[in-house]
């Protein structure tokens, strides 16, 4: 007999350290506290993209609390959280917002009545796996971490002439390639990475971390070459690496999605994870 699955989508949040962001909720109806999973978007990413929502259902179904949300300043609104319409706020992002942001969610559905603040895991896809590994390592309540895709260092930024050129300009923009927008990038993000530098350490990141560890990776990675999940791996040796092959960087998925099941590769690496937090975390 199915578990009845409670889905409670756009609910606002209230970050006093940024603005206003969406968030959405996955559990199943049951009668004892489930552990807390936190999925983490990454670089134009948000959290309705693609097949974010048939994963965040298997998630459910497999008993978590499966909390999905958008960054404040990913470039989506309240309003619209599918498209990217407030590019200003896209423009004026940074890790430390991230982390903010990151941190606030975490804090509101630890104290939700359904949720074991005892087990709490995070999941990051992409840019999003740098800041879960930041996030892991300076907050021990953190047991369980899963990078799906993820960068081993977020000094991702113009280097030399590019660098300079930013920074006498103020702003360089990236084309996004589903929308065809120019997306801003203000000086500032450089400015915010320079000043905290030591905390947006990814690699001592990954070395100081105290959570179980999975590294899930695909081989045909077109964004995040696979070298930065080995050497993910390499950092913490009490991690584990599962590499699926001939995966791409968004294992299958793409916008829109509008079949009704899981791509097989991000359905492979949603079971591995499925089967890692009930080893690993739930049964520690």
């Amino acid at each position: 007999m199915s578990v009845e699955i409670i889905i409670s989508k756009n609910n606002i949040l209230s970050n006093p350290e940024t603005k206003d962001f969406l968030a959405d909720v996955f559990y199943p109806k049951v009668d004892h506290q489930l552990p807390l999973i936190i999925f983490v978007h990454g670089y134009k990413g948000y959290k309705d993209w693609g097949a974010w929502d048939l994963m965040a259902e298997k998630f459910a179904e497999a008993g978590f609390y499966f909390v999905k949300f958008n960054f404040s300043h990913n470039g989506t609104t309240v309003q619209n959280p599918e498209s990217f319409e407030d590019l200003d706020a896209f423009g004026n992002n940074n890790y430390s917002k991230e982390l903010s942001d990151l941190s606030f969610v975490l804090e509101h559905f630890i104290r939700q009545p359904q949720v074991n603040h005892e087990k709490i895991i995070l999941i990051g896809h992409s840019r999003g796996g740098g800041i879960s590994l930041v996030k892991t390592s300076e907050d021990t309540r953190i047991n369980g971490l899963i990078t799906l895709a993820s960068v081993d260092s977020l000094a991702r930024f113009p280097k030399d002439e590019a660098l300079e050129n930013w920074k006498k300009n103020g702003v360089y923009y990236v084309e996004n390639g589903r929308t065809k927008q120019q997306m801003p990038h203000y000086y500032q993000f450089f400015e915010d990475f320079q000043l905290n530098e030591l905390r947006f350490d990814v690699e001592r990141a990954a070395e100081t971390a105290k959570a179980h560890f999975l590294v899930v990776h695909g081989t045909n990675d077109e964004s995040v070459s696979v070298k930065n999940a080995e050497h993910l791996r390499f950092l913490n040796p009490n991690s584990e690496l599962f590499l699926i092959e001939n995966a791409n960087h968004t294992f299958g998925a793409s916008e829109p999605w509008e079949d009704t099941e899981l791509p097989a590769d991000l359905n492979t690496a949603v079971e591995k994870a499925i089967e890692f937090i009930k080893e690993k975390v739930v049964n520690d």
